[in-house]
């Protein structure tokens, strides 16, 4: 079978490989329908942060069939569609026993420790999987991980009336601006410098495109307090601009991947009473998010950049990584539509 497997930093292969064979106990064997490229993705191609085997099969954003069980699977059947849980959680720690599996102390992620969807066929735990509805488009279904992402970051923000601010209209962003839209009393304000792709989520969710100044903020909430924020962007610059723009009493959910250190006086945190909050991965969101994948179905394909093949990822990914998208998500469908070319 055809994957796309990362041996190393900067260093992301598509080859012929063996097809998986009888899945282990507990473990179940997928045809995968469709995949998203993560921000996380783009991040371990170019960094290597996170590479603790190699080759690995890349892809934590995955929906498919399941074609085989492993010994003592009863939680699904062969035929049911599912989407993966990307967290690879160790189930012992105190972390863990207590719910919050993001921050296993020994937590993974599919594509890391285990390989992932960039394939034709994928092997996972039978524990990581969610069954879905046989009719939802598999292009949403791919989405239902991200969604989940989006959820618990936009979850702790003070609900107070007033307007929030999503800076970065990437994929997480994107969506947690789309999460907001439904979800928020005041209103919901978005910054990006692709100004193209800051233009579809505003299409798409009905929010407010702004500058990340002062006056601007102001401008466009006529003069609400702006109380909340998701910071989506990682950038150092960005993160600054935005601690320089929020009301005193607000909170910033904190979701992108940073690249570089923050230099921030913490007297400003303590003076203006400003709230960070770290947003790692998600919590018990998953099954919400699938939940919702129906009803949002329509933004979801809205907010779609393009579908692409499996020998179509390592462009996409030097695509991406230039910022050359207008759209949020990247989509690898593994059968092309009747009709349709990638």
């Amino acid at each position: 079978m055809k994957a796309a497997r990362l041996y190393g930093q900067g260093d992301l292969r598509v080859e012929d490989i063996a097809a998986p064979g009888i899945p282990d106990g507990g473990w179940v064997k997928l045809r995968v329908d469709a995949a998203g490229i993560c921000g996380s993705d783009l991040h371990n191609f170019r960094t290597g942060q996170w590479i603790s085997r190699s080759p690995s099969t890349a892809g934590h954003e995955l929906t498919g069939t399941v074609i085989a069980l492993g010994e003592g699977v009863d939680t699904i059947a062969v035929g049911d569609r599912v989407v993966a849980d990307s967290r690879f959680w160790c189930g012992d720690c105190a972390q863990c026993r207590a719910g919050k599996r993001q921050l296993c102390v020994t937590l993974g992620f599919v594509g890391e420790i285990c390989d992932g969807g960039f394939a034709e066929q994928a092997v996972l735990p039978a524990r990581l999987l969610h069954v879905i509805d046989a009719s939802l488009d598999e292009r949403v279904a791919a989405m239902a991980e991200p969604l989940a992402v989006a959820l618990h970051a936009v979850r702790p923000l003070p609900k107070t009336a007033g307007s929030v601010l999503v800076v970065g209209c990437g994929p997480i962003g994107g969506l947690a601006a789309l999460l907001l839209s439904r979800t928020f009393a005041g209103t919901v304000l978005v910054a990006d410098r692709n100004q193209a792709r800051c233009a579809r989520v505003a299409r798409v969710t009905g929010a407010t495109i702004v500058g990340l100044d002062r006056d601007a903020v102001a401008a466009a909430t006529a003069s609400v307090p702006l109380l909340a924020a998701v910071e989506a962007t990682g950038s150092v610059a960005a993160f600054g601009q935005l601690l320089g723009v929020l009301d005193p009493g607000g909170a910033i959910a904190m979701v992108g991947i940073f690249h570089g250190r923050l230099d921030i006086d913490p007297n400003v945190l303590v003076e203006r009473e400003i709230a960070l909050l770290g947003c790692h991965a998600f919590a018990d969101e998953l099954p919400d998010a699938v939940r919702m994948l129906g009803e949002l179905s329509e933004p979801l394909l809205a907010l779609v950049d393009c579908e692409i093949g499996l020998d179509d990822i390592p462009a996409a990914y030097e695509r991406l990584l230039a910022g050359s998208s207008d759209g949020l998500k990247t989509i690898i469908r593994m059968r092309q539509p009747a009709g349709k070319g990638f």
